[in-house]
């Protein structure tokens, strides 16, 4: 049995659709359908119940699932606890660099077990089932998400700033209130590109703010710059290390506040749970 068909396995489950299943794992559908075909060979027991309208778990299916998410876990342990000194400690993250990242790679060089980090650039849902499938040992979110069958651990609190064109009335200002903004102008990033973080930042705003989807942070930023009308609201730290001359980020009034968290798999043990966690904090 292979820990592969178990992962695809726990997909699907979570899924309950074979072409989601498939995008969510990066692969051809037929390939999953192999797999889990083959599973249930092995297993000499059907683990879903397929029609052409819907997939659901048998019996049989609910209660391999949790074994099979147990074993995924205790796989990953495996990677962690063998490790050598200062082993390599794969962290999913974002494209931007910041300073509580460069200061986190510090202390965990630095720490009583020292490890190695590495940084994998991957989309929020990405870096979650990489997690999931032994693929990272943990990964940075901020914002609002659901994490099933994984530990999450609240790290830090950092501002929302708008981000404002330098010509724009208010960019000169100490701060900026919502109402010095035009309500039309809000521009965020789409959804897909990191789900978590776009949730959070409308939570904070007032409800019913119409904001349109602009790509990626890059491109608002890059959009922001070039109609003075339009605004964004994004991270104070996702905002330090920008050098553009055409932008200028304010503090809001009052002040909005975004969660960062550190997840990991469950069987990332407790002490180790620990020490990541105040390596991120503030």
């Amino acid at each position: 049995m292979e820990l592969r068909a178990l992962r695809y396995f726990v997909t699907v489950a979570e899924e309950l659709h074979f072409g989601r299943a498939a995008e969510r794992l990066h692969i051809v559908q037929p390939a999953v359908s192999q797999q889990i075909a083959r599973l249930e060979r092995e297993l000499g027991v059907q683990l879903l119940d397929r029609t052409s309208r819907r997939v659901r778990l048998t019996p049989a299916g609910l209660r391999v699932l949790d074994a099979a998410r147990d074993t995924l876990a205790a796989a990953a342990r495996v990677r962690v606890v063998a490790g050598e000194h200062a082993a390599p400690l794969r962290i999913g993250v974002e494209s931007c660099v910041t300073d509580r990242l460069d200061r986190a790679v510090t202390r965990l060089r630095n720490a009583a077990r020292p490890a190695d980090p590495v940084l994998i650039d991957l989309p929020v849902p990405a870096r979650l089932d990489a997690v999931r499938t032994g693929d990272l040992d943990l990964a940075l979110i901020r914002g609002t998400f659901t994490a099933p069958g994984l530990t999450v651990s609240h790290a830090w609190s950092e501002p929302l700033h708008v981000v404002l064109a330098r010509a724009h009335p208010a960019a000169a200002h100490p701060t900026v209130t919502l109402r010095d903004l035009a309500p039309d102008g809000l521009r965020l990033p789409a959804r897909h590109h990191d789900p978590a973080l776009l949730d959070a930042i409308v939570a904070a705003l007032p409800p019913g703010l119409p904001h349109q989807p602009a790509g990626d942070p890059v491109n608002v930023l890059f959009e922001v710059g070039s109609a003075p009308h339009t605004w964004t609201v994004l991270p104070a730290e996702h905002l330090a290390n920008t050098r553009s001359t055409r932008i200028r980020a304010v503090p809001l009034d009052p002040p909005m506040t975004i969660n960062g968290y550190v997840v990991a798999s469950p069987a990332m043990p407790a002490p180790c749970m620990r020490t990541l966690t105040t390596a991120f904090a503030d």
